[in-house]
């Protein structure tokens, strides 16, 4: 963890570096939040990245979401995704688990058009798998206001994982 003044002392390539996969692989937010530095207190800085993630296009925030990876499945994780999958178990499931999350993976991405996407982060697999079965039978507006929220709440997460406050 760093602190904030340290945030605020960081060049730009570093910012980005360290803040760029808050939202998964989405630097873009990072970028625009380093123009507004220095930040004169955490609330301050989580906000900005709030913002600039709700105030996003919706082609944006399509893109924020096809950019989450599939639970479970996914072989190609960022580190903070492996991190918090594994944290959540997902990386055990059994040969039935592993065929649900495959089955209900392949049809909520053909129903929605991006990966079901939940915040793992204190949640075991029965309750992810239970979410899922759950949030797959949603129509397309609720769902994709759901997937909006579950990234927010994934880069509140990762934000007081990097920042001390």
């Amino acid at each position: 963890m760093i602190s904030l003044d340290k945030v605020n002392n960081l060049n730009k390539s570093d910012f980005i570096s360290l803040f760029g996969n808050v939202f998964e692989k989405t630097e873009w937010i990072a970028k625009k939040v380093y123009e507004d530095n220095p930040f004169s207190d955490f609330q301050e800085f989580f906000s900005k990245m709030i913002e600039v993630y709700e105030n996003s296009s919706k082609e944006n925030h399509l893109k924020i979401l096809n950019a989450h990876p599939e639970l479970a499945v996914e072989k190609r994780l960022t580190d903070k995704s492996r991190k918090e999958q594994t944290g959540a178990n997902l990386n055990n499931c059994s040969h039935e688990e592993y065929e649900e999350f495959k089955k209900l993976n392949l049809e909520y991405n053909n129903k929605f058009g991006f990966p079901f996407i939940i915040a793992v982060k204190g949640k075991n697999k029965n309750e992810i798998l239970n979410n899922f079965r759950q949030r797959i039978l949603n129509d397309m507006d609720s769902e994709f206001e759901e997937a909006k929220k579950q990234v927010k709440k994934i880069a509140t997460f990762r934000i007081n994982e990097i920042i001390d406050q």
